[in-house]
C-alpha cells in the first residue's frame, strides 16, 4: 500500500511577520564551482584561473555570484519550512552582491518574514522573505527580498 507523504513545511497561516529562520552552514567548494562554470558556461578568469587572479585586487578565486544565490535556495529549502507547501518561487528583488565568497568559505543564510498576503484564488498566499546570507566570519556577503508562494492549510488535499 503506498505511503502518503505528509507536508512538513509551514502553512501560509503560520508564517508570522517578523518570524526568522536560520539555515545550516554550506562550504563552498571547489567542485561547486567547476560545475557550475561547466553548467552556466561562465569561465571568467576570475573564477576558473587562479593564477590569473593572483595579479588581481581580489587575489584569489571568486566563488559565481549565480551559483551563491541557487545555493541559498538549496539553504532555504534545508530549513524544512516550504518542503511540501511551496508552490512556486515568485520574485527576487532588491539583491545586492556585498562581498566576494571564495572557495572554501561557509555561508549560512538568515530569512526573515517581512510581507504576507493572502491570494485565496492560489490556495495560499505570498511571502516576502528578507535574505542575509552570511559567511564563518558572519559577515553579510548577499541580501535581498525573495517572494514565494505557499500552500493555505484550506488548500491541503
Amino acid at each position: 500500500m503506498p505511503m502518503k507523504l505528509t507536508n512538513q513545511g509551514l502553512y501560509f497561516e503560520e508564517f508570522e511577520l517578523g518570524q526568522r529562520i536560520t539555515s545550516p552552514g554550506r562550504t563552498i567548494t571547489e567542485a561547486d564551482v567547476v560545475t557550475f562554470a561547466g553548467l552556466s558556461g561562465d569561465f571568467n578568469s576570475i573564477h576558473t584561473d587562479a593564477e590569473y587572479v593572483k595579479n588581481t585586487a581580489i587575489g584569489q578565486r571568486v566563488a559565481h555570484g549565480l551559483l551563491i544565490i541557487s545555493i541559498v535556495s538549496g539553504l532555504a529549502v534545508r530549513t524544512g519550512i516550504m518542503e511540501g507547501t511551496v508552490l512556486a518561487f515568485r520574485e527576487i528583488k532588491n539583491w545586492k552582491f556585498s562581498q566576494p565568497v571564495f572557495i572554501g568559505e561557509t555561508i549560512h543564510v538568515i530569512m526573515e518574514v517581512t510581507g504576507k498576503k493572502a491570494m485565496p484564488q492560489l490556495g495560499g498566499g505570498s511571502i516576502l522573505l528578507s535574505l542575509d546570507v552570511r559567511n564563518q566570519d558572519d559577515q553579510t556577503v548577499m541580501r535581498g527580498i525573495w517572494t514565494v508562494l505557499v500552500q493555505s492549510q484550506a488548500g491541503e488535499a
